[in-house]
């Protein structure tokens, strides 16, 4: 198998991917097992989904790691997260008003652990900690009708420009974090009938003009699929989430020049 290098040591020895994927494993581990306790229901998404099904295990050269939940998954988990232990710390906004509301609602993080990402926009802004973290998404569910379904998300879109804007200039710009927040909860509650659930207002990002949304019927009930040396969750028919969270080829692999790692800027898994 080959080996993706992360970081070369002033003493020569390496960072890998592989590295990085064993310390999410135990994560992973560690997060299953919690939400199997107080019966939480989550599930792989992104490339981590990918690479279950299709690698029985990470991606070669995947170096993060992401799950969903529908919120009211999400808020159980927030009250139970600090059962992890203390090898973990949690931020989100509601505990952090720094958080950056922009990124994936909570992030896990290993302490004993660094890490910088690349991508610029997005900086940590909690001081307490920059370890390796597992991304928690929050699914609501969405309308049905496309055009009210956009006039939302354009909603969120714009207090993403400006929020970005405020926190590039280092500014907390609490008031509008509030709006983002409540926002796509309130879209969540106002659909709540819908059998449709996505992303659309917590991660604009990449929902802006490409929605990620598939149905709750093809998510649930939910199947455990091989993984590394265990076995984690992903939904009934991982296919329609795939096929619009990656892409309709989601089982062909990519060109050679596009399988590198893509999130970790520098890394230490001790410090």
């Amino acid at each position: 198998m080959k080996e993706y290098i992360l970081k070369t040591k002033k003493d020569g020895s390496s960072i890998t991917v592989r590295d990085v994927q064993l310390v999410l494993l135990e994560m992973l581990k560690d997060i299953d097992s919690l939400c199997k306790k107080h019966n939480i229901k989550y599930w792989l998404t992104g490339g981590s989904a990918l690479g279950a099904v299709r690698h029985k295990g990470f991606i070669p050269w995947d170096d993060d790691a992401d799950i969903g939940m529908l919120r009211e998954d999400y808020e159980k988990f927030q009250k139970v997260v600090q059962e992890l232990g203390d090898d973990y710390i949690t931020q989100c906004f509601e505990t952090h008003k720094e958080y950056n509301v922009l990124v994936p609602p909570m992030k896990v993080r290993k302490k004993g652990t660094f890490c910088v990402e690349y991508n610029a926009l997005l900086k940590n802004k909690c001081k307490d900690s920059d370890g390796l973290f597992i991304d928690i998404f929050i699914l609501d569910h969405v309308s049905e009708h496309k055009v009210k379904d956009f006039i939302w998300r354009v909603r969120n879109g714009i207090l993403m420009v400006l929020i970005t804007i405020f926190e590039n200039l280092h500014i907390n710009p609490l008031l509008l974090k509030r709006r983002f927040v409540r926002n796509a909860k309130k879209y969540g509650e106002i659909n709540k009938n819908s059998p449709l659930i996505g992303y659309d207002l917590t991660w604009t990002f990449n929902s802006f003009f490409h929605p990620v949304v598939y149905s709750m019927e093809s998510v649930f009930p939910i199947q455990y699929l091989e993984f590394e040396d265990t076995m984690l969750p992903v939904p009934k028919r991982p296919k329609d989430m795939l096929d619009v969270e990656v892409s309709v080829q989601h089982m062909s692999y990519p060109p050679l020049k596009d399988q590198v790692p893509k999130h970790i800027k520098d890394i230490e898994l001790h410090v």
